[in-house]
């Protein structure tokens, strides 16, 4: 995978500022623009989703690209850091004249640049973020795909509930992205007539869990949902288990990711991930057979949770591209993507309007298996 992603970083004007370009030879004409944690606490899962964006854009850059057009995707690293997320996001759009920003990582991230987006009209595909406030109400200019969190973590507690797990705790990250996962575990708890048996938050720019920790043992959980992203939930995991926590670990889908997996090594096992996508092994969807032809031929092994999301993102971003005729504008591109209706997306159905700008509603709980895959 390494080899790849290399490849795809001669391809991506990844940190350093250089211009993206398509394919040998090919001059591209499409811009699209990314501002993503290419290093930083979520770079393990970044670069598995941008992987897996790339399958499908070579794929049609190589075909043809969009009307005769190349896609370029410009994607420059904000570290996960909200504030250069804007920064990133103003030269992009500002400086660069992307058509589109593309699969943004992070809540705050993601909020913090709602107003650019609305100042120059921008569409944005395929935040890789499930708030609850990227959904209602409906921002004019953020076109979700995955599922929101809320509807992941109730999913998790129902689940624990139908097992007779009682007693559950929430370890949170103290931002927007941890205050709307908890918002959700409130109401898995109010539906399933539970209480939560405490409610932990750490610094999401400097987490520690030395205090925490202990005191998570001490109230005997059954269960702990742990809700923040890549490198601070491993530390977090580990804090726990090293303390004496025995229960049933759960976290949500934005570490669904086979680096998450290898950061976390022997803590991996058991931890139970919610998926917002259909299994990277399940053939009966004919997007995930699509996406590992590529990836085979492409010499990758295996599909992970999170290469399936960017593929499954492009795809729709090209879909807008198409639709959006053969010069394309942000005005354009917007009414495109508004008039997605019943898009089969390869066995999900994907659909916008004025009024809904979510996307898809797949929810799934996984669980990482001995050899480190995620099992439904």
């Amino acid at each position: 995978m390494k080899a790849l992603w290399k490849t795809w970083g001669a391809r991506c004007a990844l940190a350093f500022g250089i211009a993206a370009a398509a394919l040998p030879g090919a001059q591209a004409q499409l811009l699209v623009g990314q501002t993503v944690g290419i290093t930083g606490s979520a770079a393990i899962t970044v670069k598995e989703s941008m992987l897996g964006a790339s399958l499908y854009l070579d794929h049609v850059n190589a075909t043809g690209g969009v009307q005769g057009q190349k896609i370029e995707l410009l994607a420059l690293d904000d570290k996960f850091d909200p504030q250069l997320t804007l920064e990133n996001a103003r030269t992009l759009i500002e400086d660069k004249g992307v058509l589109a920003l593309f699969m943004t990582r992070g809540t705050p991230h993601t909020q913090g640049i709602i107003p650019l987006l609305d100042k120059h009209g921008v569409p944005l595909v395929g935040p890789s973020t499930g708030a609850m406030v990227l959904h209602q109400p409906v921002p004019r200019n953020v076109f979700n795909i995955r599922a929101p969190y809320q509807r992941e973590v109730e999913k998790a507690i129902a689940h624990l509930a139908l097992l007779g797990v009682q007693h559950i705790g929430v370890v949170h990250v103290d931002d927007t992205f941890g205050e709307d996962g908890l918002a959700g575990a409130q109401k898995g708890f109010q539906a399933n007539q539970l209480k939560a048996l405490f409610v932990e938050k750490f610094d999401r720019a400097k987490p520690d869990f030395s205090a925490i920790a202990p005191r998570v043992r001490s109230r005997e959980p059954q269960a702990v949902i742990f809700i923040g992203t890549g490198a601070a939930v491993v530390s977090g995991i580990q804090a726990l288990r090293a303390a004496g926590v025995g229960g049933q670990i759960l976290t949500l889908s934005n570490n669904a990711s086979g680096g998450f997996v290898k950061a976390l090594g022997e803590q991996a096992r058991g931890v139970v991930v919610t998926q917002v996508f259909p299994s990277e092994r399940s053939l009966n969807y004919p997007v995930i057979k699509e996406a590992q032809g590529l990836a085979k031929a492409r010499g990758l092994k295996e599909l992970t949770p999170a290469m399936v999301e960017g593929f499954v993102n492009a795809k729709v971003l090209v879909e807008g591209l198409r639709r959006a005729g053969p010069r394309p504008d942000r005005v354009r591109l917007h009414a495109a993507l508004e008039g997605l209706s019943k898009f089969d997306v390869g066995g999900l159905e994907l659909s916008y309007s004025s009024t809904d700008h979510t996307g898809l509603d797949f929810a799934d709980l996984s669980i990482i298996s001995t050899d480190g895959r995620f099992q439904r």
